[in-house]
């Protein structure tokens, strides 16, 4: 059963829901004398869904790899669902990654492999007891989720730029994770099938109450999936609000970014 094979990788990989999944407080990095983050402080809701909006070279990427332990920042804080990761071994930081899906830009599927065999490949790094029918209920249900359970057999190079982009969604979702960081998750996709993908994510976050942070400059998908956005510029958190209210700031650094 389905059903059965999810609860035993809820049991395995997911903590107990809290209030805040992340909270950065007063982060400082810099790479010589370039300083990226400046006091940078912000916190990600259980069940939120949050843009993370500025231009290119404004520090969002340093953010997320700071958040999952890939870079260390210079000062500051990470509490990732009761975490410190600064101060995590890389033991415990790969626990705590097993808990946050991560879906690439580029989609990072491999095409000497089937769809299928893409789906199983973290449940197998991550080596989760669960039996090849357990295996299979989990793959079959994350193809259904993203409308693609026909592929189950074909690789990536038979599929289009979308359906890849859903498979890739359908392998962030299969540990059932309680974050997930999307990166620029419609980037190279036609408008119709961007607004397919950005539904697509608002239902799933909806379904399986995680917590999300998405890099975008798609305003159509920041409209479309956002619960809040936070706006970082000259490396602060320089704004934070809904969609609309931002829309109708005057701040001309914010104005930019609705037009």
């Amino acid at each position: 059963m389905i059903t059965e094979a999810k609860s035993i990788v809820k049991a395995e990989l997911n903590s107990e829901k809290i209030g805040e999944s992340i909270v950065v407080k007063n982060l400082y990095k810099s790479f010589g004398n370039n300083h990226v983050l400046k006091n940078f402080t912000m916190h990600l809701k259980t069940g939120e869904n949050l843009v993370v909006l500025g231009k290119s070279g404004s520090g969002k990427s340093v953010l997320i790899k700071c958040i999952i332990g890939l870079i260390k920042p210079d000062a500051g804080s990470i509490n990732v669902l009761g975490k410190s990761i600064p101060d995590l071994n890389n033991n415990e930081l790969d626990e705590i990654r097993v808990k946050i899906g991560f879906l690439f830009q580029s989609n990072a599927l491999y095409d000497s492999m089937t769809v299928r065999e893409n789906l199983e490949f973290p449940l197998r790094r991550h080596k989760i007891n669960l039996t090849k029918k357990e295996v299979e209920d989990l793959v079959m249900e994350a193809l259904t989720n993203v409308g693609l359970a026909h592929t189950v057999d074909m690789r990536p190079s038979e599929l289009s730029g979308g359906m890849r982009k859903r498979i890739a969604l359908a392998r962030t979702l299969i540990l059932k994770p309680d974050i997930i960081l999307y990166d620029e998750p419609t980037t190279g996709l036609d408008p119709i099938t961007a607004k397919e993908i950005s539904n697509l994510m608002r239902e799933l976050a909806k379904k399986y109450k995680t917590s999300s942070i998405i890099i975008s400059h798609d305003m159509n998908c920041v409209k479309a999936v956002s619960d809040r956005i936070i706006m970082l510029i000259d490396g602060v958190c320089y704004s934070d609000g809904t969609y609309e209210q931002l829309k109708q700031s005057n701040d001309e650094k914010i104005k930019t970014f609705f037009e």
